[in-house]
This record gives C-alpha cells, structure tokens and sequence, in this order.
C-alpha cells in the first residue's frame, strides 16, 4: 500500500472553550453571573473592571419600534406583527479587541432613561413592588412541560415525571416509579420511558437522568458529533463508575481500549459536565430579583436595554499584559499567557451572554407589542421553538437565556418565561394565548354578580361568546392556575 500526504479543506464545528463557557454563563442568574464574575477578577490577574470609568455618551441602544398609531383597536388586533427590530446600526465586530465591554456596541440603559424623560422614574419602586424568589427546578421544568407538543395523556405523564425529580436533578428508585406510573395511568412501561426520553431533552442538560452515567451521557449528546474527547468521553462512560471517581487512566484505558491520549482529553471534557444539573435552582438565602432587561416607551417606541449592573466592564490589563514576552518560555511567563488566553475567553463569553440575552428580549418585545400596550389579554401565543427559528438559534439556547432571567416593563417586572404560553384554537380559525384566556377569565369572575358567581361551564360558553372555543376542563385548569376557588366556594355565607 502506497502512502502518501495531501493537503484537505473542510468545515466542522467544535465545542471551543469560549463556547463551552458562553454556554454555562447563559443560564446563570444575575446573582449568580456576578459571583462568576468576582471570582474571575480574584483569580485572574489580566481582568480588570472598569465600572468606576465614565461610559461613553455617543453609544448606540437597540430598540423595538412602534408606531403610536398602534393605540387604534385595529391595530391592537393585529399588534405585534408589523413590529420591525431595529437594531444599533453598530455591528458587533468579528474579532473584538480584548479590552472592548458591551457598552462599546450597546448602550447602557442609564443613557436611553437620561432621554426618556419620566419613562423610569418608577424604577426603584417597580423593584421594591416585584421581588420575588427564583424558580425552582420542578416550576422550570413543569414550564418546558406545559409548552411542549405533548397531547393530553404525554402531558399527564411528563408532570407526573416532573413532579418525581429530585432537587439535584435525578429520578430515584425508576423500576418502582415507572411501574407505578404505568398501573395508576393505564398505559404500558414503554411510553412512560419514551415521555422520559422527551423530558430528558428539557433544560437543564442531563436532568430527569437515572444515575450518574446516564446524566454525563444526557449532556454529552448536546455537544456538536465533532467536539474533540467526545467519542472517547462517551466510550470512558460505559467503564465502571468507580474508575471514573478515582481517575484512573491505567485502568479506564484497559476497560475502553483507549490509549492513555485519548482518555485524558476524554476525562477534560466529562469534568466541565455538571453531576448535578439541579443545583443551580435550589433555593438560596437572601436572593433578591433584580431586571436584567429594561422595557420603555419614549417618542411612540418600545427601547430595549440591559441592566448595566448585570453587564459589567471588563478589559484586559494593559500592564500585565505588557510584561509578556513572545519569546519567554519560563514558568512566570506561561502563566501570564494562560492567564491572559482565560481572560479572552471570559470576556467573549460574557459578550455572547449578553448578545443572546438582548436578542432574546427584543424577539419577545416585538412579539408581545400588544401586551405592553393593552395588557394580558392581548398577549400573543409564543413557544421557545418560535424564538429559536427566528434567530436561528436552538430551543435549549433559549430556554437557557429566558431562566431566571427578569424584563422590567412599565407594566411590572417579569420572568422571561411569563411571555411564553401555549395557544387555543379560536372560532374564527386563530389563535389565542392561554395567558390571555386565564386574564379574560379573571375579568369575568372579577364582573360577576357576587350572590350568582359563575360557573366553570359557565365561563366557556362566555368566552366561547368572545371567540375562544374551550372546554369546561380548560376552563378550570386556569381558574385553578389563578387560585381563584370555584364558584360554589365563591358564593356568599347567608
């Protein structure tokens, strides 16, 4: 056999650093982000904040424009679907140099409020009024749940699944759980698994998993086929857990048949997985809910902005980094340039945080227009799949962007997901939110005559009257969702 070189061109994609860290830092929360952030100026000599410096008063803001001729009840019909998103005319450059920050390609909400007249004088009191904890891993999960293209019986099942995973993410004891599920629901042992199967694929990565293996493996089918380790990650996990533990690459190398090269990059990758996928939405003392997005209106359009205090400054420093030279193997050196390679990727990081983030809310404020503008009742059906396609993103980006993740709008401050809901059908062919029928049915009940409180059956044939084809259930699953009590609790002690 003839051998012989050749030069060959092609494209793949890789998990690079940057990413796998982009990616962590998306689904922080503020709180959590500026631990992340605060620990990486201790440890890092080449990080430097430069929150104390004046901003720049020329930035640019990204805005969601709206016409004032949308306060027609014509237009609120069909609010939302004309919006355009106009963002700054500043593109974010390729190749950003290491001491850029965000404000350098956004403006900073201080700058859009200095020029919005009253728009946020309430701001100090919108926070005061809305604080409230994070959400739990079963309220994240149970979202995901009631928006996913389930019918009703997958429905049942997937909560019923929601309802059984730990704090830390796991379902314990399933031989016992499934049987059970499977007697109590009347359906076989395999379509409880294949509802698993789909909950497996919720945010975050790796919950609703069995034991350990299967939570590494969960999050390891997520990366990119071509991610360098993964291959050989995947195989090391099929090798008994206990070698794993002990990092015994001898030993994993005779049980997967890998060279000791190959583990050790395979053990890399399985160490930045998180054994854990529940703990980062266990509760935490004195947790306090601050927005990560600002919402007003100024001369008829709706600007979008971050929260300067979540998007913190940040640049490499000029001095550290001029004590590196190119040439200089020694040990001082290696650890400036390693320092000097983590402060980039950090700093990158933070950008494609932010970038996903403001894109994120700009889609959903050109979606909800018409609930900015009239209320609940005018809020549009909006699933992850349909942001996802619009920017061209996956649904799990998404739902990592919209987790504990706050918009304060002059409405009130709001969970990302908030905006998210699913749709029923309407008589006239359409669609209607299922949040916009949850606040007609608490108008109804709020008009009612107090000695004659309307019934569940009631309700539908009223809103069945405004166009909205519901049934009875329906009905009461969101009277429920709303703690209202049904109507004979409703009726007065005589």
């Amino acid at each position: 056999m003839k051998q012989s070189l050749s030069l060959r061109t092609g494209m793949s994609l890789t998990m690079t650093p940057a990413l796998q860290q982009a990616i962590r830092l998306l689904q922080l929360s503020s709180l959590d982000l500026q631990q992340e952030i605060r620990q990486a100026l201790e440890s890092n000599v080449m990080l430097e904040s430069t929150a104390d410096e004046p901003e720049n008063p020329e930035e640019a803001v990204a805005e969601v424009e709206v016409s004032e001729a949308a306060e027609g009840s014509e237009e609120a019909e069909t609010a939302g679907e004309n919006t355009t998103l106009d963002l700054s005319s500043k593109e974010i450059p390729e190749d950003m140099p290491v001491d850029a920050d965000w404000g350098d390609i956004y403006d900073s909400p201080a700058a859009a409020s200095s020029s919005s007249s009253g728009d946020d004088d309430g701001l100090h009191d919108y926070l005061q009024a809305n604080l409230h904890g994070s959400t739990s891993l079963r309220e994240h999960l149970g979202w995901q749940a009631s928006i996913a293209p389930f019918d009703a019986l997958e429905a049942e099942i997937a909560l019923h699944l929601v309802d059984a995973i730990n704090d830390d993410g796991y379902l314990e004891d399933w031989d016992t759980l499934s049987a059970r599920l499977a007697e109590s629901l009347g359906v076989p042992v395999e379509q409880i698994e294949k509802v698993l199967r789909l909950v497996q694929d919720f945010d975050p990565p790796g919950v609703g998993a069995r034991d350990l293996a299967e939570c590494l493996r969960l999050q390891l089918q997520q990366y990119p086929p071509k991610t360098p380790g993964l291959a050989e990650a995947q195989r090391v996990l099929e090798a008994p857990m206990a070698l794993l533990a002990r990092r015994d690459e001898v030993q994993l190398a005779r049980a997967t048949g890998l060279d000791l090269e190959a583990i050790r990059p395979a053990l890399v990758l399985i160490q930045s997985l998180q054994p854990h996928p529940g703990r980062p939405y266990q509760s935490h003392e004195n947790e306090y809910v601050a927005p990560d997005v600002f919402v007003a209106k100024h001369q008829g359009r709706w600007r979008v902005a971050l929260n300067p205090e979540h998007t913190p400054r940040l640049r490499i420093n000029s001095y550290y980094q001029g004590m590196i030279k190119r040439a200089d193997t020694s040990r001082d050196q290696l650890t400036l340039k390693q320092h000097l390679q983590e402060a980039r990727y950090f700093i990158n990081s933070l950008e494609a945080r932010n970038e996903t983030l403001l894109k994120v809310a700009q889609c959903i404020i050109e979606e909800q227009r018409a609930f900015l503008e009239y209320g609940e009742e005018a809020m549009r059906p909006l699933v992850l799949r349909d942001v996802a396609e619009r920017l061209g993103v996956h649904e799990s980006t998404v739902s990592r962007a919209t987790a504990n993740k706050y918009m304060l709008t002059p409405r009130g401050l709001y969970e990302l997901k908030f905006f998210f809901s699913s749709h029923v059908q309407t008589t006239e062919g359409g669609t209607c939110s299922a949040t916009a029928i949850q606040a007609m049915i608490k108008r109804l009940i709020a008009q009612e005559d107090a000695a004659k409180p309307l019934s569940d059956s009631t309700l539908a044939e009223l809103l069945l009257k405004e166009g909205i084809q519901v049934a009875r259930r329906t009905v009461a699953k969101y009277r429920e969702a709303l703690r209202i009590p049904p109507s004979h609790e409703r009726r007065p002690v005589s």
